[in-house]
């Protein structure tokens, strides 16, 4: 077996070669390229060139929101929260939250008999400026988020969709496609809190990638 002579420096680099000389004849839109390379980066799974969804202009929509800064990103667990990117959060003067851990997410979430991520949506409402929902684990989220759209009480200026696992993983994700708001979701059963970063993070790099910054995750 042969390893190859890699610089740690080159090795992101050298991942981003291979995905696309993976990708092959695939041809990808070059305004979500970038996002769906750092998935497949992120997660070494090729499947995302295919199932992640892109609602019309969202890319372009949403960087025009990060460059106004103010903006909130709300995850779904700590995980995604980590994940994101705070250098390039704090040049674009955005803020990353999660609530999971907040009591009075874990008291609503027992008096409604309702999940804490479900709560969590519920708390997003009272966030002031653009806010962008990034949802990686928990499906009872995008559709209590739903509910709150159609009651007009959010009106998120993205939701990135892409819970994982089996319970109304697939109905959630296809809910929030219907629910008229900016998305980017990953259609079927895969996803992660890892992903919803990493979409956090394409978009966010697309304003304040350097040359030295451009593969970071």
């Amino acid at each position: 077996m042969n390893l190859e002579n890699v610089l740690p420096m080159d090795i992101e680099k050298r991942s981003f070669e291979i995905i696309t000389e993976e990708l092959g004849q695939l041809k990808l839109d070059p305004e979500k390229e970038s996002i769906i390379k750092r998935v497949i980066h992120t997660s070494a799974d090729f499947d995302y060139a295919r199932n992640l969804r892109f609602s019309d202009h969202v890319v372009e929509d949403t960087l025009a929101v990060l460059k106004k800064g103010g903006f909130t990103i709300v995850t779904d667990t700590k995980m995604a929260n980590v994940g994101i990117n705070k250098t390039a959060l704090a040049k674009l003067g955005g803020t990353a939250v999660c609530f999971m851990s907040d009591p009075d997410v874990a008291a609503r979430a027992k008096e409604a008999h309702s999940t804490r991520a479900a709560a969590c949506m519920e708390k997003a409402c009272t966030l002031e400026g653009p806010v962008i929902i990034a949802v990686g684990n928990a499906p009872t989220a995008l559709v209590r988020l739903d509910e709150l759209i159609r009651e007009g009480k959010i009106k998120p200026a993205l939701v990135i969709g892409v819970p994982v696992g089996f319970v109304n993983v697939v109905q959630s994700k296809e809910i929030i496609m219907q629910s008229g708001v900016p998305y980017i979701v990953a259609v079927g059963r895969k996803g992660g809190s890892n992903v919803a970063a990493s979409i956090c993070n394409a978009l966010m790099y697309k304003l304040t990638a350097t040359k030295e910054q451009t593969n970071r995750k």
